[in-house]
């Protein structure tokens, strides 16, 4: 009896054993759908995109400030009373108008002076030299002594060159008189004015009396990253290089100008390296003090491959993209990237022009998923 036992019990393990070998076998060889899309899983809904083939510029984007391309601070030079003041602050002058008038009383006073100093002493020289010719003679009868001649002579050199320290008297109180009249020494905007008339000004003081900025042309001062140094250099051997700039809150298009200097060395602090550009200004869109962005460009690329920024992956073989085959499976693709510009990714080996790629959705992807591109309206919704 118990042998029986003991053999039902062997026979139901066989059997059991069977069945679990059974079900094994027909299980899905795919995996479970529940884990990144297979090839046999449900379509992942997925955004996409597409490459293009278009120009895409090589530039350089920095932040820059904009200088005056002339700066002038305006002092007088000689000590006076202020007459007038012929101009409005703010106020657009030109190269030569009359900005300031001092009292020119005095230095027409000393002008008078100097001169009629020199007419007293054109009459006494005058009269020297004839002195002096008359001893010449007469020692030549042998009426004057040679001492007599030399004294004459001596008077009348020394007459010659106090008539020389004249005219120069006349010539400097002419200059001094004429700094009385300020004009403008270029063309450009007057700032704030810092006196009026009836002040007395002084000869060179620290405080200018209004400071003058040249805004056409105008400067963008800039720097760039040392290691870009190199291929700003190569691009200006071969001709000028065009920038634009633009503030941060402008409108319209972008001011358009030429890198007119680079400098002589690299700031050992920041590693970057100053560039100017100058610009026409003639629309007034850049002001001196001003920050702008600025593009420098250096070249075109024509034929540039560009996908979506969000397109691009990284992984550990390195930057890769999933691309939408017409079967609407994803291939993972490898490929190089260039460079990024804006919302768009220059890729320079591994895709072509047209092809739909991947733009959003990829965590959920594996090489052969089946995808389901979402429609627009529905993107729309999500976002």
């Amino acid at each position: 009896m118990r042998a029986w036992y003991f053999a039902l019990v062997f026979i139901a393990i066989i059997t059991l054993a069977a069945c679990n070998t059974t079900g094994e076998a027909t299980a899905p060889a795919g995996g479970g759908g529940g884990g990144r899309g297979g090839g046999g899983g449900a379509a992942v809904p997925v955004t996409v995109g597409h490459s293009e083939q278009k120009p895409i510029p090589l530039a350089i984007e920095v932040i820059g400030s904009v200088e005056a391309s002339s700066t002038v601070s305006i002092r007088a030079q000689v000590t006076g009373e202020l007459n007038s003041v012929n101009f409005q602050e703010g106020q657009d002058v030109s190269e030569g108008q009359v900005l300031f008038s001092l009292d020119p009383r005095p230095l027409q006073a000393t002008l008078a002076q100097a001169e009629a100093n020199l007419a007293r002493d054109t009459a006494q020289a005058a009269n020297a030299a004839t002195q002096a010719q008359r001893a010449a003679e007469l020692a030549d009868r042998g009426i004057a002594t040679r001492e007599q001649v030399e004294t004459a002579s001596s008077a009348s050199n020394a007459l010659q060159a106090t008539l020389a320290a004249d005219r120069a008297a006349v010539d400097n109180a002419r200059v001094q008189l004429q700094y009385a009249t300020i004009p403008a020494p270029i063309s450009g905007r007057t700032g704030a004015l810092m006196v009026h008339p009836g002040n007395l000004v002084r000869a060179n003081d620290t405080a200018p009396l209004v400071v003058i900025n040249q805004l056409t042309p105008i400067f963008v001062s800039f720097a760039i990253p040392e290691a870009q140094l190199p291929m700003l250099k190569t691009y200006l051997e071969k001709g000028a290089v065009h920038v634009e700039a633009n503030p941060p809150s402008g409108e319209g298009p972008p001011s358009e100008g030429q890198i007119t200097f680079v400098d002589n060395a690299v700031d050992p602090t920041t590693g970057t390296i100053r560039v100017k550009a100058s610009f026409k200004n003639e629309r007034r869109r850049l002001w001196p003090g001003q920050f702008v962005n600025v593009v420098t460009t250096l070249a075109t690329d024509p034929n540039a491959i560009v996908v979506p920024s969000s397109a691009v992956q990284s992984g550990q073989q390195g930057s890769y993209v999933f691309v939408v085959k017409p079967d609407n499976t994803a291939e993972l693709r490898l490929v190089q990237v260039g460079r990024t510009r804006g919302d768009d990714t220059i890729v320079t080996k591994g895709l072509a022009a047209g092809e739909t790629v991947v733009t959003d959705g990829q965590i959920r992807l594996v090489a052969g998923s089946r995808v389901s591109v979402k429609q627009p309206a529905a993107q729309e919704a999500i976002r």
